[in-house]
Order: structure tokens, then sequence, then C-alpha cells
């Protein structure tokens, strides 16, 4: 398999980033995330992973009462990104 450039992973990653954004506040599964980008469930994984590693998403690994979950994570933007992509569309 060819490998992707540094340049389309950051598109890629964008394009969660920005889905995020508009389901935000909302927590998505990866598999949500990937069927929405038409992407691989473990890449889109990865890319996540990296987000989370620059504070740009949260990962929720809980459901609501608590319990955490055996094998799913849900997703959703940080709240600093989340200001910053409103006030970028309020300019």
């Amino acid at each position: 398999m060819p490998t992707i450039s540094k340049e389309k992973k950051d598109k890629i990653s964008e394009q969660i980033l920005f889905y995020l954004y508009q389901v935000f506040p909302k927590q998505i599964f990866i598999s949500d995330i990937a069927k929405e980008l038409a992407r691989d469930e473990e890449f889109i994984k990865a890319l996540l992973e990296e987000l989370l590693k620059k504070d740009l998403v949260i990962k929720i690994d809980k459901n609501e009462k608590g319990i955490v979950y055996s094998r799913r994570t849900r997703w959703r933007l940080s709240n600093k990104v989340h200001s910053a992509y409103s006030n970028q569309q309020i300019q």
C-alpha cells in the first residue's frame, strides 16, 4: 500500500476537525467519522490520536453513566478549538 504524504494527512485531519465542528457538541464514534469521510477506521483512529496529542480533540471513553467503554471511544472537538473555529466563522 502506498504511503500518504504529510500534506495529505494534514488535509484529512482538517476534514476531521471540520466535521467535528459541524456536529459539536455531539460526541462521535470513529466509525461515524470514517463513514462520513469515506476513509478507513484505523487510519482515522491514527489521525485522531495525533490530534489528541496536539490538544485539538477530546477522547471520551465513558458513557453518560460513567461506565468505561470496553472497545469504543467517542471523540469531540476541544473547547478551545471550537471557540477558535467560531471566531473564524464570525469574521
